[in-house]
């Protein structure tokens, strides 16, 4: 069985940087429509930055300019640097993946979460 397993989240004061990694386990050829995702208290869960697998990389107005997502084919792990970060920055982020096996397309899988948490 696969899944996605999340580090780098935690507390940050304003205008620091933090690094989010999403590693795939289990038998991986390729990830695919890459994401991350945020949610704060009360608000609605909005995508921050995509990567396609051919690397084309998209990312919310919020985050344009503070925030890159990479990956590491070795590793099966997508990355989201976030620098600058502000308190409205704040919120649970997860990594949403579409994972493929050696047998084909499994699904997309979301990450467990983890908390980012921005002080004045």
């Amino acid at each position: 069985q696969v899944q996605l397993v999340q580090s780098g989240g935690g507390l940050v004061q304003a205008g620091g940087s933090l690094r989010l990694s999403c590693a795939a386990s289990g038998n991986i050829r390729r990830i695919d429509a890459m994401g991350w995702h945020r949610q704060a208290p009360g608000k609605q869960r909005e995508l921050v930055a995509s990567m396609a697998s051919g690397a084309d990389t998209n990312y919310a107005d919020s985050g344009k300019g503070r925030f890159t997502i990479s990956r590491d084919n070795a590793k099966n792990t997508v990355y989201l640097q976030m620098n600058n970060l502000q308190p409205e920055d704040t919120a649970v982020y997860s990594c949403n993946h579409a994972l493929f096996g050696d047998w084909g397309y499994t699904g997309r899988w979301w990450g467990q979460g983890t908390q980012v948490t921005v002080s004045s």
